[in-house]
């Protein structure tokens, strides 16, 4: 209710600047006359069509508010929400022409709330050289070798640790952002899980709280929570960065994201960040590398849960890491549900694993040649994304007056690259809003030509830990699959306002299954 009411009033307080935008759209017939705005409609005076946004996301449909438009306007239209004229694009061409121009023509543009909250030094809001720089940084700890070299054995052994203590009714939304939350902290400042770190969880869940409510703690008690929690949050980082940055002037190191960003760039580059400048930026990336993650974690259960046929496929390809088929023929048969002959590629797949299997013990962990052998795996990890779209699209603002396919976005206004709209479109996905694993294998699964599949953004804003997290998903997949069996506690529904979201943070019923065979 909260951040319901925080729209409302961020639309009262902006009650300015709102009429004077729509006064100047709606009477400057000239301006109207010279540039050919995409089609669409302004709404009411001053709300625009915000209230019908919003209500529009209270149904079960993913994408009602860009579907009806779409079917009136078509993949492109203008309407005005938030208080701002905007232009929204469902068309993968103009979707990434927006992605790939950015700091060209598009610039990122976030509200008040996210803006306070993470700090004017954080990654999402930086710019230009600066924002290449930190971009280019992060991807330098989050790419495949570092992944492989580094941190798949603290992914491993974190997930495992986590699962240990699976028990009875599970809400599998909490443990999943207790998964990746660890996993985050541990990546950027080498914290296994201890007190300081559930700490510090606790007040970062409020400040995500925040992020959706009216920047003014006047009238939102979330966001006054939110800023009171982030201070919190940011005096805790502080004395871990004054810490380290003692060991680093006494000449001790670690091998992290902090180590790298005391040390300048990473690169042996020059320029030191201050340590305001490093809280931020921690910050941010506790964001981005524990919430997306923990929400997909989520999200692939429950559908994996509803599609009994792809779960069976997936606990097969599992069962191959950690027994032959021969030991655990009576296993398999039970927890397959009669679905032994589910998919002909399971066998292909057997054949990748027995080896790898043979030469391990039960308690040994995976090891990057696991995970490039799970290839129904990444298909299930594909489809969440496309299905789920966590990050449903992004905000842009023209820094010019952009022509694209006929039309003119006019300098100032805002841009909505939709990528859920694209992902959902039954023109580049059969059956685009079913949940089917299996149109990624042999990597057929758009039906178009045109690189339609983006659910980690694109152009030089591109999320840097895509890799990351699909690693993530996948080794927690894995675990799940081969130490529980589980039945939903009870209903839980999607739901994508203001994110995409569990209702009831899915709450499942766990039984341990019996140990992993020896070979």
């Amino acid at each position: 209710m909260d951040s319901m009411m925080a729209v409302f009033l961020s639309l009262l307080l902006s009650t300015s600047l709102s009429f004077l935008i729509y006064f100047l759209h709606r009477t400057n017939h000239f301006t109207r006359r010279k540039l050919r705005l995409p089609p669409g409609n302004l709404g009411l005076p001053l709300v625009g069509e915000t209230l019908q946004l919003i209500s529009a996301y209270k149904t079960e449909n993913p994408e009602p508010f860009i579907d009806d438009r779409v079917a009136r306007y078509g993949t492109v239209f203008t309407t005005h929400v938030f208080g701002e004229p905007t232009v929204f694009s469902a068309d993968p061409d103009i979707n990434r022409f927006i992605l790939q121009n950015e700091g060209k023509l598009f610039e990122s543009s976030y509200p008040g709330s996210i803006s306070n909250l993470l700090g004017r030094h954080s990654l999402l809001l930086m710019r230009g050289t600066l924002h290449k720089r930190m971009h280019s940084l992060t991807m330098s700890f989050a790419n495949s070798s570092i992944i492989r070299d580094h941190l798949l054995v603290d992914i491993d052994r974190l997930v495992r640790l986590n699962l240990e203590s699976w028990t009875g009714r599970v809400l599998l939304m909490e443990e999943a952002k207790k998964i990746t939350f660890v996993l985050t902290v541990k990546q950027l400042m080498s914290f296994d899980p201890c007190g300081w770190t559930e700490n510090l969880m606790k007040e970062y869940m409020l400040v995500i709280e925040g992020f959706f409510s009216i920047p003014l703690p006047l009238f939102s008690i979330t966001y006054r929570r939110a800023i009171q929690a982030r201070r919190k949050v940011a005096e805790a980082l502080m004395l871990v960065v004054r810490e380290r940055r003692g060991e680093s002037e006494r000449g001790e190191r670690k091998n992290d994201m902090l180590g790298a960003l005391l040390d300048g760039d990473g690169d042996g580059g020059g320029g030191g960040f201050s340590n305001e400048e490093i809280v931020d930026f921690l910050v941010a990336l506790l964001v981005a590398g524990y919430e997306t993650t923990s929400t997909i974690m989520t999200l692939a259960v429950k559908f994996l849960t509803e599609t009994p046929l792809a779960l069976a496929q997936l606990k097969l390809e599992a069962m191959a890491r950690t027994c032959l088929w021969e030991s655990c023929g009576d296993d398999f048969e039970e927890s397959s549900d009669g679905a032994r002959g589910a998919s002909v590629d399971f066998f292909s797949t057997l054949e990748e694993h027995d080896e790898i299997r043979r030469k391990k013990g039960e308690t040994e962990g995976l090891v990057w040649e696991d995970y490039k052998s799970m290839p129904f795996t990444q298909c299930v990890v594909n489809e969440t994304l496309r299905v789920a779209n966590i990050i449903s699209g992004v905000f842009r603002r023209a820094m010019t007056d952009v022509n694209i396919k006929g039309y003119t976005i006019p300098k100032g206004w805002k841009v909505f690259a939709s990528l859920r709209a694209v992902h959902l479109d039954q023109d580049h996905f059969k059956d685009a809003r079913t949940f089917n694993p299996w149109r990624w294998q042999n990597n057929s699964a758009a039906t178009s030509s045109v690189n339609v599949f983006t659910p980690f953004g694109g152009g030089p804003r591109r999320c840097p830990g895509s890799e990351l997290a699909r690693v993530e998903l996948s080794v927690f997949l894995h675990h799940l699959v081969t130490r529980f069996s589980w039945v939903p506690a009870e209903n839980d529904k999607l739901v994508f306002f203001p994110t995409t979201r569990t209702q009831k943070r899915y709450p499942i019923i766990v039984e341990r299954r019996l140990k992993p065979c020896k070979v």
